[in-house]
């Protein structure tokens, strides 16, 4: 089993721990809300602009919960592969450093957060995996140039839905051997269309990597609104420097 690191943190600010935190879409987000964060990802992301634990997610968080190491944390996010569709395991792709092909971790994801009994979020993307929909973010509430819907399960906290803002148009691209024109861009692929690095990064609001893999991410507007919400709803914003 993965042991957990010492890691160098910030004693002012709530601590969150970022699972399967890739290049840090999700971990800037909460950084901007006012938590101090720390990743773990099983691939190397030099990137990663704060702290972060290479191994297995999984592993670290039983590793973390077993050893009470896990109360240093105030809130865990959760971005778990979200290709699946052979039996259940516990693990990642080393393969692609994302997880073992098409593996279902959101269950086992689930019951080590419930095990860890710390207030958590579960994050997918439509038509994936199946979580609860508490909360559902798409980027024209935030005015960013791309729609990337996604679904967050909440447990120990709750908070409002917000009003979803009519999308302005399509996003640009090829579909069936058309192209299409619109407001929005696609943050996923490289061909039909898609985007150049600096369009995506400029439509996502991340500009600390320039790999193309890791602007497939979760917008950091997603989570400074979560992590906002968060603190408001547990009477943490005093803590926050």
């Amino acid at each position: 089993m993965t042991q957990p690191t010492p890691i160098r943190r910030d004693q002012t600010r709530p601590r969150l721990l970022d699972l399967f935190s890739c290049a840090g879409g999700a971990a800037t987000g909460y950084a901007r809300a006012g938590f101090a964060v720390d990743g773990c990802d099983i691939a190397h992301r030099p990137n990663y602009p704060f702290p972060q634990h290479q191994g297995d997610a999984l592993d670290y968080l039983a590793a973390l919960t077993s050893s009470g190491e896990i109360r240093r944390y105030a809130f865990v996010h959760a971005s778990p592969p979200c290709q699946h569709g052979c039996a259940l395991t516990v693990g990642t792709n080393a393969s692609q450093g994302w997880g073992r092909a098409h593996v279902d971790l959101v269950a086992p994801t689930r019951h080590l957060l419930d095990k860890a009994g710390l207030p958590y979020v579960i994050e997918q993307p439509n038509g994936r995996a199946e979580i609860r929909k508490d909360l559902t973010l798409c980027g024209e509430m935030f005015g960013l140039g791309v729609i990337r819907h996604r679904n967050f399960e909440l447990d120990g906290w709750t908070t409002r839905q917000p009003a979803h803002v009519p999308h302005r148009g399509r996003v640009r691209g090829y579909r069936h051997g058309r192209f299409y024109d619109g407001p929005y861009v696609a943050a996923y692929g490289s061909g039909g269309g898609k985007p150049s690095v600096p369009e995506l990064q400029a439509a996502m609001g991340i500009d600390w990597t320039d790999v193309r893999e890791e602007l497939e991410a979760i917008p950091p507007a997603y989570t400074e609104f979560i992590g906002r919400a968060y603190l408001a709803a547990t009477g943490t914003l005093g803590a926050v420097a």
